[in-house]
C-alpha cells in the first residue's frame, strides 16, 4: 500500500504545474508611514556584518517613536521600562544591552526604551509596568517574560532562544534546537 502510494506521489510530483495556469500575480507592496521611522526588517537587522562601510541596522527606539504594530512579525521587542532615566536598575540594563548587540540582532530583537511614566506611551498602556521592569515580547506580540529586575543579554537570549516561534527559526536555519 505505501509502495502504491509513494509510486502515485512521485508521478504527480513528475507531471509538473498545469501549464494553462495564470501565472500569480505580483502582490502590491505595502509603503512604510510618513510619519514614524520604519523598524528594521529581520533582514536589515541580520544583513552582512563583514563589511565596516555599511551602517549598522537600528537596535534602540524610544516608546513615543514606534508602537507594537510595527514590529508584529518582524522583530522581537524587548521594552525597557523605568520611572526616570537615572534609575539605577534602568542604568544596568540599558548598559547590558548596548554591550552585547550581536546577541540580540541574531534573534531579531528591538530595545524600546520607555523612562518617562509622563508620557503615557502605548507600551506603557498596553504594558502596565510598575518603576523598573524588563518586559520581553515574541514575534507574534505576545508577553512571555517579565522581570522586576536587571538581565543580561546572554539570559535574554537563552529565554528567547525558548520560545516555539524562536525553535521554529532555528530548526528552518539548519540548527537543531
Amino acid at each position: 500500500m505505501k509502495l502504491k502510494f509513494a509510486m502515485i506521489v512521485m508521478a504527480l510530483a513528475a507531471m509538473g504545474p498545469s501549464r494553462d495556469a495564470p501565472p500569480p500575480e505580483p502582490q502590491p507592496a505595502i509603503t512604510p508611514r510618513a510619519e514614524r521611522p520604519r523598524p528594521a526588517s529581520p533582514e536589515e537587522l541580520a544583513g552582512p556584518a563583514e563589511t565596516a562601510e555599511t551602517e549598522a541596522p537600528q537596535l534602540e527606539y524610544g516608546a513615543d517613536e514606534v508602537t507594537p504594530a510595527d514590529f508584529l512579525w518582524r522583530a522581537r521587542p524587548v521594552v525597557v521600562f523605568a520611572d526616570t532615566p537615572d534609575d539605577p536598575s534602568f542604568v544596568e540594563q540599558m548598559r547590558a544591552l548596548r554591550g552585547q548587540p550581536g546577541m540580540l540582532l541574531e534573534r531579531d530583537v528591538v530595545v524600546i526604551v520607555d523612562s518617562d511614566p509622563s508620557m503615557g506611551s502605548i507600551w506603557r498602556r498596553q504594558l502596565h509596568p510598575r518603576g523598573f521592569s524588563l518586559v520581553v515580547m515574541d514575534k507574534d506580540g505576545q508577553v512571555k517574560q517579565r522581570k522586576p529586575l536587571p538581565w543580561d543579554v546572554r539570559e535574554i537570549s537563552r529565554a528567547i532562544d525558548r520560545f516555539p516561534l524562536r525553535r521554529q527559526e532555528m530548526g528552518r536555519a539548519g540548527v537543531v534546537p
